[in-house]
């Protein structure tokens, strides 16, 4: 089993959540505190400023996704009272993007299950730590899992599991689509579709997912898996929606496609950041399916675009709270310019008052090799309500 990952104190605001350590043969940084006295060096830096929080962000700060996935599931469920914890746990493999991008789907309304990662069949420090304060109470929906495995995954102790199993992610896919057919009691009327083999198009699926309980389905990029057309045989022409462009899913199984239900894609573009907002702006033809964000007043999810499963991780923030849809990055010294004009584009403002006014709010996930801090400051100055003077500007109070 690789190392295990310290969970950090990076929430600051609720006092809790996490980052993870150093990598292997490194020191691990110094971790923020709880508690910190004023007249202490550093003071402020101690307790996670600005590298964990800044007035518009919080950093859920891991060193890997397992960390991330284990932080955010605790900050979603802090599981101090029944109330606060979990029905279900869903539990993916930290090598498997595509089994954590389809499990994020059981996220949503009726089963609740945040992801947490293993490392094959071991369970990392920071995933069995996060299960067990998360002690989830069982889904009634789910057949009263407390656990559901996707895929050859850790099994732990005392808790009645459901297992999730295929061939393919295309089987293992379908395999969660009938779990959430089953405990929905009726297959869903929109699918996301994405590719197999390019997983920085597909990582922006996993935020709608948990938000919207929409099942995620895999195509090759020139090939329907029997396994995908089964499923969608059974949902009995649903609204399909392709994330990503032909290089990830051919206009070839476009067209085979359009022959199990109506089909959108959501965008060509080739670029994996540009695609994302794209996503976030989206909204279907018939208004049931997109986030279409477009304006000031949301919650941002921020992903490394080489990152995957911190999409899938965070996926709970995308799902709750201040709900938003996952933009991805490139993790470069400057925040890359589409993401900044994006930003700038939704940017809140106020004319009299800004209580009166709506906010934005971004979560960055990774630590500071995913997302340096100045790139952080920047969105944290992106998403701040500003003054805005005529009729023309940005909607306000």
């Amino acid at each position: 089993m690789r190392r295990p990952l310290a969970l950090l104190a990076c929430v600051t605001a609720l006092a809790a959540g996490a980052c993870g350590g150093g990598g292997d043969g490194g020191d691990d940084p110094k971790l923020p505190q709880v508690g910190v006295k004023g007249d202490e060096e550093e003071a402020a830096a101690d307790l996670g400023f600005p590298a964990f929080a800044t007035k518009n962000t919080t950093r859920v700060g891991g060193a890997d996704s397992t960390a991330n996935a284990a932080a955010v599931a605790r900050a979603v469920y802090p599981g101090t009272e029944e109330a606060t914890r979990p029905k279900a746990v869903a539990l993916v493999d930290s090598e498997d993007w595509r089994g954590g991008i389809a499990a994020a789907a059981l996220y949503a309304d009726p089963i609740g299950a945040p992801v947490l990662l293993t490392d094959g069949d071991d369970l990392p420090e920071a995933s069995q730590s996060a299960l067990d304060a998360l002690a989830p109470t069982g889904s009634k929906e789910a057949g009263d899992a407390q656990v559901i495995r996707v895929g050859d995954v850790a099994e732990p102790s005392g808790l009645k599991a459901t297992d999730v199993s295929g061939k393919s992610p295309a089987e293992v896919a379908a395999q969660i689509d009938a779990v959430l057919s089953e405990a929905r009691g009726r297959s869903s009327d929109n699918v996301l579709v994405v590719g197999s083999e390019k997983p920085e198009f597909a990582a922006p699926a996993a935020g709608w997912a948990a938000k919207s309980g929409d099942p995620v389905l895999f195509v090759d990029r020139d090939a329907l898996p029997a396994a995908t057309k089964a499923a969608l045989e059974r949902h009995q022409q649903p609204k399909i929606f392709i994330l990503g462009p032909e290089a990830s899913v051919s206009k070839k199984v476009e067209t085979d496609l359009r022959r199990l239900g109506t089909v959108e894609r959501v965008t060509q573009i080739a670029d994996p950041v540009a695609g994302s907002i794209a996503f976030a702006r989206f909204v279907s033809k018939s208004g049931t399916f997109g986030w279409e964000v477009t304006d000031p007043g949301h919650g941002l999810v921020f992903v490394k675009s080489d990152r995957p499963l911190d999409a899938v991780a965070a996926a709970p923030l995308s799902g709750s709270g201040t709900y938003g849809p996952v933009l991805l990055h490139t993790g470069g010294a400057k925040l890359d310019t589409l993401v900044d004009g994006y930003l700038q584009d939704i940017r809140p403002g106020y004319r009299r008052n800004p209580v009166r006014g709506v906010y934005n709010h971004g979560w960055i996930i990774g630590d500071e090799k995913a997302m340096p801090v100045a790139t952080q400051s920047r969105i944290d100055a992106l998403l701040e309500i500003t003054l805005v003077d005529t009729e023309e500007d940005a909607p306000s109070s």
